[in-house]
């Protein structure tokens, strides 16, 4: 969403601080903030020949951990880009090349230039340079990894077009980076088989992966997704709290915004022979922190704030069907208390040491609409979307 770097800016003025620093000291791009070895998690060893054996990856901690180092690598991808860095001085590679992978694709929007995602493959000649002949158990042969809004007057406008079209219509399938992302994710399953592929994402990003994951599950292709702080439906239908006069006003801006490809409707029986099929067998894993009001409410059992009856265009409503099949995620749970809303939104949380994550296999009401809407309509009988800007 719009904050997450907005959740950085503390970090990027003490980044510009230590800049001027590093520049008066004559030190280089060892020393930056968004280094890997500065801010990226401790005590994780990169492969080795212990993982041919016994995989790192199949423990969910280092899975997680590496997802969202992925993640800073798009991110810094667009940063290396605006800020002219060379391979020989960017920041992005680092935070892939000690996993052994290698960035094959990057994902650009056409509308300014900027890299929003990237795709990262096993790397077979870097683990073989290590003596690792093989891919670790668990271990993706190919990520698909979306990074969120980045507040720099490069890629403000664009961004936060796509944030306030999600606000507007909890619906991304009408920005033109969905279909990018679409399209390379599918390109990568088709190359190397669902099983053996992830898409991950950040805020607004994690939006993108996963109704881009769904949009694939529509079609029988199941990928691993690994979404942090993923922006919630409810976050827009907030605003009701604020009174009529605040409700006015956002009618009136998202009347201004690109409008969200709808869907068609089918009738719920339709609808949920389908859900009951593929619900079954994608299952996304959420991350979320309790203060971050971006996707607190992902866990929330009950739903208190709800997306209204008045919603049928929207992306993310379906009818509920007590006898649809149930829904279900990997939700993981971070609460350290009352914590700063820039804090509790930051990436960096996921790779920290002391972190301790509840595990829900959700029943969250937010979640059994996020996933059931998604079925509304069988690939074979979508619409074609029109023109996406």
């Amino acid at each position: 969403m719009a904050v997450e770097i907005e959740g950085n800016r503390q970090v990027e003025e003490e980044m510009v601080a230590n800049t001027m620093q590093m520049v008066e000291s004559g030190g280089g791009v060892e020393s930056h903030p968004y280094a890997f070895h500065v801010s990226g998690p401790r005590n994780l060893s990169s492969p080795n020949w212990r993982d041919i054996i016994n995989s790192s990856w199949k423990d969910g901690n280092y899975k997680r951990t590496v997802m969202a180092c992925f993640i800073q690598a798009a991110y810094l991808l667009e940063l290396d880009r605006q800020e002219n860095r060379t391979p020989d001085n960017a920041l992005a590679p680092k935070w892939w090349l000690p996993f052994k992978y290698k960035l094959t694709q990057t994902l650009i929007d056409e509308r300014d230039g900027s890299i929003f995602g990237a795709v990262l493959e096993w790397d077979r000649s870097a683990a073989l340079a290590d003596f690792i002949f093989m891919r670790p158990s668990g271990a993706p042969k190919a990520v698909l990894a979306l990074r969120g809004t980045i507040l720099k007057s490069v890629t403000i406008r664009r961004d936060l077009t796509d944030d306030l079209r999600f606000l507007a219509w909890e619906s991304l399938k009408g920005s033109v980076r969905f279909k990018v992302a679409f399209d390379a994710l599918k390109s990568i399953a088709d190359k190397y088989g669902s099983g053996n592929v992830s898409i991950v994402g950040h805020s607004l990003g994690a939006g993108f992966a996963l109704q881009i994951g769904k949009a694939l599950a529509k079609e029988g292709i199941y990928v691993e997704a690994h979404l942090f702080n993923p922006p919630s439906v409810s976050l827009a239908m907030s605003l009701k709290n604020l009174g009529e006069k605040a409700v006015f006003g956002w009618k009136r801006i998202r009347a201004m915004l690109p409008s969200g490809a709808e869907i068609q409707s089918i009738s719920s029986d339709d609808q949920n022979k389908v859900a009951n099929e593929v619900l079954r067998k994608w299952v996304p894993h959420l991350y979320v922190n309790n203060s971050d009001y971006v996707c607190c409410y992902y866990a929330d059992p009950t739903g208190s704030i709800e997306a209204g009856n008045n919603s049928g265009s929207k992306e993310n409503v379906a009818p509920v069907n007590n006898n649809a099949a149930s829904v279900a995620a990997k939700l993981f749970v971070l609460s350290k208390g009352n914590q700063k809303f820039l804090d509790a939104h930051r990436l960096e949380q996921w790779w920290a040491d002391d972190l301790e994550l509840q595990t829900v296999i959700n029943n969250s009401k937010l979640i059994s609409r996020q996933l059931k809407s998604l079925y509304q309509l069988p690939a074979s009988q979508q619409a074609v979307p029109g023109k996406q800007r």
